[in-house]
This record gives structure tokens, sequence and C-alpha cells, in this order.
């Protein structure tokens, strides 16, 4: 079967720091994909490269077969490719709701500024959306009194309006309490796999990590040193050296 992710020999440096040395992987359909390193590994650096913020000086990201390598964020987010960040982008003077809906309108291609946002058809399109999530609560609430791992829903709710195959999280639980973590991914990955969405995420959780991930990566100086089921990766003696920094 084809990947819905190919990516081949990718480089990319900065300022003679090597973020991408020949980076090679496949992510298939359905699969729930962790990437581990120590900081400054070159981790967030590949989902750059994954959804053109980044341009390689080299290689190939292949998505569904497809070469999407230069193209612009915009255009790779219309292929099937979203993302949510470290630090949830939210309008925070505006609901959770109104949030949604706005990325809802922006993926059907036919809001303009000028036209109303408080369409039926979005505001449907969102409250699905925010089922989906556990978020319906929090659904009138301004983004800028929740907690930080509703914040971190509300941003990955905003790309799912965006209608992904695959979507790419940047440290999910990174700033959310120990307490919340495992309902944040609980959540997570039920809507992952009601919605058949393919997912990678970076994480420094290793608890989270061999508890959700399918398979893991394991990065370090730009480049995948380890691969494979978290049962092996996790407890491989150089991988916990590199990743933990414990011998």
């Amino acid at each position: 079967m084809r990947p819905i992710l190919s990516v081949r020999d990718l480089h990319v440096n900065f300022g003679g720091v090597k973020s991408a040395d020949g980076v090679e992987l496949d992510i298939h359909a359905g699969e729930v994909v962790a990437i581990i390193g120590p900081n400054g590994s070159g981790k967030t650096t590949f989902i750059n490269l994954c959804t053109g913020y980044v341009i390689p000086t080299r290689g190939t990201v292949l998505f569904d077969g497809e070469p999407i390598t230069r193209l612009p964020p915009r255009k790779i987010t219309r292929r099937g490719i979203a993302r949510a960040f470290q630090i949830p982008q939210l309008f925070t003077g505006h609901s959770v709701l109104e949030n949604v809906m706005l990325a809802v309108a922006a993926q059907s291609d036919i809001w303009q500024p000028i036209g109303p946002l408080n369409r039926e058809t979005y505001r449907e399109a969102a409250l699905r959306i925010l089922d989906l999530l556990a978020l319906n609560d929090s659904a009138d609430q301004p983004t800028a009194v929740l907690p930080e791992g509703l914040r971190k829903l509300a941003d990955i709710a905003i790309a799912i309006a965006l209608k992904p195959r695959l979507l790419l999280l940047d440290e999910p639980t990174s700033g959310v309490s120990t307490a919340e973590k495992t309902p944040l991914m609980d959540t997570i990955v039920a809507m992952l796999r009601a919605e058949q969405i393919t997912a990678l995420f970076v994480e420094h959780d290793m608890d989270v990590v061999e508890r959700y991930a399918d398979r893991v990566f394991v990065w370090d100086t730009g480049r995948v040193v380890a691969s494979g089921h978290p049962s092996e990766v996790l407890y491989n003696p150089s991988v916990i050296e590199r990743v933990v920094g414990v011998a």
C-alpha cells in the first residue's frame, strides 16, 4: 500500500546547523505516529518542511504519491494536510465556536470578510467538530479564558475544520498539567480514529508516546536514528541515552 506521507533524502540547515540531514520515512494511512528526540534535533523543523513553512535544500516530500516539497502552506492544506501548533494559534477575543466557524468558512472557500460569518451551515459544521473534541460546553467561551488543555483542543478543532487526511501535532501535551494529559490524548486519539485521520505528533512525554503511538521515530541532529513500535524503541538503551540523556 502506498504511504500517505513519504519523505526521501530531506536536507535543510540553518547557519550550518543541520536540522534535516537525509531524513527518510513513510507514514501509512490510519497510523498515529510519534516523533521524539532532544531539543534542537529537528522535530518541529520536520513539521515545517511537510507543511511548506520551510523549503528544503534537497529532497522530496510526497503526499499520497504527489510531490508537495515546494508548495506554499495554503496549497498543502488544500491537499489534505493540517497542523496544530505547540502554542495554540487562536483569535483570543472570539469564542471557541467563532474560531472554528471561521475555519469552516475559510475551508469552504465561499466566506468573504464583508459577508456574514454566522451562517447555519458554518455553525452546524463547527458544532459537530466541537462535539468530536468534547468542547461543546466551552463553545461560547472566549478562547483567552480557557485552560491550556482546552486551548490545545480548540487549536486542533480549527485544524480539523480544514478536513485533513493527515494531521501534524507539535507537542500536543506541552503546558498541560499531568492530570490533564491522558484525558486530552484520549479525546484526540478517539477523534482521529472516528474521523479516520492519520496523525503525526511531536512529544516529550514518553508515557504519552508509549500509550498512544502506533510507531515512533527517534530524531537526533536532524536524522532518524531509530524507529519502530514503542515497546521496542522506548526501552532501547541507545534511545534512552539520546532522548533522556541518561546512559
